[in-house]
């Protein structure tokens, strides 16, 4: 198979959310043949350039927004061809740190303290990773003081706050107060959680409020191009 031709079946792939050759895909006809993950390690095994891989990841994304804007694809969809990105981009990551670049852009996501629910939190992972993003989840019930000192570590270029409760979103003020605080100015704070909202985030000093996970990649996407 050549070069091309492995970038576009691994783009097919992605698309499908055919994640490996034991996954039937998008239409139930895929197992037994190359998923995402095999065509991965194949694509770096015959020397394709692992920017030109996140390419591909990026421009099969984008194709898989298109379905879901119109109605083709279902949110479970778009998920499993963001899991398909999410998973290979585990492959993926440590060839790109050893290059000229490392994806789009390092997110620190975290539920706030006093706060049990992750599943929304966990969508938005799959689809930061899905879109070419470094994501390092620091869970639940998260004290503002441990996210100050995880972005000190890890030094992400945007951060987000979730939280499902009235009683909890809160807490959000006092994370995003800490995080000024510690002088981190230039980091981007997103939150989002059914309770929370625009004039919320406003309230706080927080720069984005996200409604879903896509409306987050969108509006990272939105700051990167004013920026």
């Amino acid at each position: 198979m050549s070069k091309n031709k492995t970038l576009e079946a691994l783009k097919h792939a992605i698309v499908m959310g055919h994640l490996d050759s034991d996954d039937e895909g998008y239409d139930g006809m895929m197992e037994g043949t190359p998923g995402t993950m095999e065509l991965v390690e194949t694509a770096l095994g015959d020397g394709i350039d692992p920017q030109v891989i996140l390419t591909t990841f990026n421009e099969a994304m984008e194709k898989v927004g298109v379905k879901f804007e119109s109605g083709e694809y279902l949110l479970p969809d778009m998920l499993a061809s963001a899991e398909c990105v999410g998973e290979a981009m585990d492959i993926l990551e440590p060839k790109l740190a050893a290059g000229s670049g490392s994806g789009k852009g390092k997110f620190l996501i975290a539920t706030v303290k006093g706060d049990l629910h992750d599943i929304g939190k966990n969508i938005v992972i799959t689809m930061l990773k899905g879109a070419g993003y470094q994501v390092k989840d620091l869970g639940i019930d998260v004290p503002a003081d441990d996210i100050v000192a995880a972005i000190k570590e890890y030094q992400p270029n945007y951060v987000g706050l979730s939280a499902l409760l009235t009683t909890t979103m809160i807490e959000m003020e006092q994370v995003v107060k800490k995080i000024r605080e510690a002088g981190f100015n230039d980091v981007k704070i997103f939150i989002g959680g059914a309770p929370t909202s625009e004039e919320f985030a406003k309230k706080i000093g927080a720069d984005m409020h996200c409604r879903d996970a896509m409306d987050t990649i969108e509006k990272i996407e939105g700051t990167q191009d004013a920026s």
